[in-house]
């Protein structure tokens, strides 16, 4: 079933010419085609930084749609699959320049916004991509085959804007630049990390589809062939390298999430009979923080820090808020 799949959904090689002038630039309007390119890249990361910052889901995910990143990326990855040293070369300048560019540009967005307007430990926008995982990963290896897949028919490009939205790539560098420009140096890294993931996945498995596509010319010398291995080669020792710090910190969450399931048992068993309810629970290493809303006398909290402590085998600090509920009769019980 697959070998007749691969079969009916071959590579048609005339349409080669005409994928490599779409991807690299190429032909008389070359020139047109990078200006747009430039200009849309600008605007997507003007969208994408100010929708980070304040946390729109829907402007970000407008930035992804009209973000051009992934074409010098799909370029790179073709010209890879040719043995093409030429043109990889010159998609990966016109990435990394890309790179840096909105990296730059989204710093220079937010440094005349005030650090205060900027919630690095609540906005999901900015969380969602400063701790990437293996789950990262799969969805990025997943995607860029499907970008590959897309690019190399016509029939399909339809589904290039869904591909976009799932790579996400200029919206992960607008967070970059975004904590660059307020020294938040672990979630500059994180996202960087998240980018990083994303570009050699799609290099990997997109270049995987257009192999087995039929991408895959004959006529190559021995010498390009040689390239093209030590090229995938650098490639997948790159995302298994990625995917280690991915695999550490999706243990450190799945480890945390243990944890603070732990801590809201014991504190629900606390606050059992009271009167009383948690509303917002958040457990950061060794500072927890929850509100409780209800009526009642409120059971005393060293009891709660000594179960802690005792079951977690070290000192817990603990922040409560408690909201309490006023029930008001009208007419009064009295009649008056």
């Amino acid at each position: 079933m697959l070998e007749e799949f691969i079969r009916v959904n071959k590579f048609d090689q005339a349409y080669l010419p005409i994928l490599q002038k779409k991807l690299c630039f190429e032909g008389e309007c070359a020139g047109n085609g990078i200006l747009n390119y430039g200009v849309l890249l600008t605007l997507a990361t003007i969208i994408s930084t100010y929708g980070v910052i304040a946390g729109s889901t829907a402007t970000v995910i407008g930035a992804m749609i009209i973000a051009p990143l992934m074409t010098p990326i799909m370029a790179t990855t073709l010209a890879i699959v040719l043995g093409d040293t030429h043109r990889a070369g010159k998609s990966l300048i016109m990435v990394t320049i890309s790179t840096v560019f909105v990296i730059l540009l989204a710093a220079l967005l937010t440094c005349s916004i005030s650090p205060l307007a900027i919630d690095f430990q609540g906005n999901p926008e900015i969380l969602s991509r400063t701790a990437p995982d293996m789950f990262a990963l799969y969805v990025a290896l997943a995607s860029g085959a499907a970008g590959a897949f897309a690019v190399s028919r016509e029939s399909v490009s339809d589904s290039l804007p869904g591909v976009a939205i799932a790579i996400s790539l200029v919206p992960p560098l607008s967070v970059v630049g975004i904590s660059l420009s307020k020294f938040q140096w672990g979630d500059a890294s994180g996202s960087f990390l998240l980018f990083l993931t994303n570009l050699f996945a799609i290099l990997v498995s997109g270049g995987a589809v257009f192999w087995i596509s039929g991408i895959n010319p004959g006529w190559m010398d021995k010498s390009r062939s040689k390239k093209r291995k030590q090229a995938f080669t650098i490639a997948v020792i790159c995302v298994a390298l990625i995917s280690v710090p991915l695999f550490i910190s999706g243990y450190e969450t799945l480890e945390q999430a243990y944890y603070s399931k732990e801590a809201q048992d014991i504190t629900k068993n606390w606050l059992s009979g009271s009167g009383y309810e948690i509303t917002t629970f958040d457990l950061r290493k060794q500072n927890l923080t929850f509100h409780i809303i209800g009526i009642g006398e409120i059971p005393d909290l060293e009891y709660l820090h000594l179960a802690l402590d005792e079951h977690f085998k070290k000192p817990i600090a603990i922040e409560m808020r408690a909201i309490p509920i006023n029930i008001l009769h009208y007419p009064s019980d009295t009649g008056q």
